[in-house]
């Protein structure tokens, strides 16, 4: 009698094990989902003040900027803003941003692939990669008027260095006009920012070769022209390609340094811009700007496409 009694007791005890322990995942379920819900919020949260920044200090300036560029000044709608872009003054500022931004990207590029050459074989984390790597950071955000600033002090018309050359050695750098203070003078100082720029972002692809294809390559009976024409140079020229589109993306967007240096000409686009929107002998262009503003962001949107494109087919190689 005891054990028939105990037997459904048994199997009513088993049961309850059975539903619990099938109750168990559901609830870890629970609590993972609820885990993820709470850490999807922190993660907006964390994004607000950078999204809020980036909406009121970027695209909202730009939407107005561009926006401008189809409106009259009664604030009616119009393409004739953007027939403006064939005036030869516009079209030659364009010409000269191109021109100006392909010659500091390609001497910029160059010369920090030198460098980065220079340094490959320097102990990571020694004091001259410790220096270089310092160096560049801070050399690739300085511009500006203070970059504009320091080489009028240097090699201005009265700048020290002019002065010590002129008195000294009897070398005028200037014998031929001033220079510095045109579009061509304009490449000295935006190589001080260029090619620090170009060690930062070609640095890490120059690192990320294996030694081990350069051992595969002996092994095969290759050189080391072979090992850089048939392996290392076609991993890292998209890296390179990349590098070279980002600094003249930096150098065609820049104005400070042009400003401060160049002064009243206009003879690259975002001066020229400057001049549609504070000009007192031209009235009326200000809504030109916006057109022209228009044209800077399409030939920023092609290139960072472009650059973007380029990254991640090099990170392939990086995986």
């Amino acid at each position: 009698m005891t054990e028939t009694i105990a037997a459904p007791a048994a199997d009513a005890a088993a049961g309850v094990t059975s539903r619990d322990s099938r109750r168990q995942p559901s609830s870890a379920g629970t609590s993972r989902s609820k885990r993820r819900r709470r850490g999807g919020v922190a993660a907006v949260l964390g994004l607000t003040p950078f999204a809020f920044y980036v909406v009121v200090f970027l695209a909202v300036p730009t939407l107005v900027a561009v926006g401008s560029g189809f409106v009259d000044g009664e604030g009616r709608f119009t393409w004739s803003n953007l027939s403006g872009l064939a005036e030869p003054a516009i079209a030659g500022s364009f010409f000269g941003a191109f021109w100006l931004s392909a010659v500091t990207a390609i001497v910029g590029a160059v010369a920090g692939a030198a460098l980065c050459f220079a340094m490959l074989h320097s102990r990571p984390g020694g004091t001259t990669r410790s220096l270089v790597d310092s160096a560049s950071s801070v050399l690739a955000q300085f511009g500006g008027v203070m970059l504009a600033f320091a080489f009028i002090a240097t090699i201005g018309a009265q700048g020290l260095v002019t002065v010590l050359l002129r008195n000294t050695f009897h070398i005028n750098i200037y014998a031929n006009g001033v220079w510095l203070y045109t579009v061509p003078g304009l490449i000295l100082p935006y190589l001080y920012f260029q090619i620090p720029l170009m060690v930062i972002t070609f640095l890490p692809a120059l690192e990320g070769l294996r030694p081990q294809w350069l051992e595969a390559t002996a092994t095969l009976g290759g050189t080391r022209w072979t090992y850089w024409t048939r392996v290392g140079g076609p991993i890292l020229l998209p890296s390179f390609l990349g590098s070279l589109l980002l600094l003249f993306a930096n150098a065609f967007s820049s104005y400070a340094t042009a400003a401060a240096l160049v002064g009243q000409a206009n003879n690259i686009v975002s001066l020229q811009i400057r001049q549609a929107l504070i000009s007192e002998t031209v009235l009326g262009r200000a809504n030109l700007a916006g057109a022209m503003a228009l044209g800077m962001l399409v030939v920023m949107v092609v290139v960072m496409l472009a650059y973007s494109a380029l990254v991640r087919r090099t990170a392939r190689w990086q995986r």
